[in-house]
């Protein structure tokens, strides 16, 4: 088990992902706790759509991650990270991106959440109904509203999507890292979240 006093000798921590930022994110996370843990991305399949869509697929989506990091090469935490759409009811704005972390000792599951910011709608809309991803659309439509001086590289490999919104104020990097600072907290006091743990594991 890993509790706040184990924390600091973390040695190897696994992410289901080989996607540069989202490996960043986490490693700014895990940094406070382990500053010299070593972070390694790892291919790992999501189990859900392409587009996840809705809180119970995307954090499904995350926890499959994170449990396939962690089959592989030991590691003393595993980390799984998924984007997705969810619809806030009554909101002029359509439809919001939400990130989910889940960080597991191969025992439990804890989730954690980013912060939400809405997309426009000429990409949620068509991502949402059909199932695309998102960030293709996005990336198409921003190419189309800011012209030439448009970035070249797919926003999920550098900034994101958010950090596009935003103009660089919340690079994708940082947006993981909310998700992930907030899954470990319940590794942080596991006296506080032991049965939630293990309920979320199963």
């Amino acid at each position: 088990m890993i509790s706040r006093s184990a924390l600091a000798g973390l040695r190897v921590v696994r992410v289901g992902s080989t996607n540069p930022p989202k490996l960043a994110g986490v490693r700014a996370a895990i940094a406070p706790f382990a500053p010299t843990a070593q972070v390694e991305g790892v291919a790992a399949e999501s189990g859900v759509p392409d587009q996840p869509v809705g809180f119970p697929e995307i954090a499904r989506g995350a926890r499959n991650r994170a449990r396939a990091a962690h089959q592989g090469e030991p590691c003393d935490l595993a980390v799984g990270y998924e984007d997705g759409l969810v619809s806030l009811p009554g909101a002029a704005e359509g439809w919001f991106n939400v990130g989910c972390a889940a960080v597991t000792d191969g025992e439990r599951v804890g989730l954690g959440l980013s912060s939400g910011f809405a997309y426009p709608p000429a990409c949620a809309e068509p991502a949402a109904a059909g199932r695309e991803p998102v960030g293709a659309l996005f990336d198409a439509l921003w190419r189309d509203h800011a012209g030439q001086g448009a970035e070249a590289l797919p926003s999920a490999l550098s900034i994101g999507n958010v950090g596009v919104l935003s103009l660089g104020a919340l690079p994708r990097a940082d947006y993981t890292r909310q998700a992930v600072l907030c899954a470990l907290v319940h590794f942080l006091h596991p006296a506080l979240y032991s049965a939630h743990l293990a309920e979320a594991h199963g």
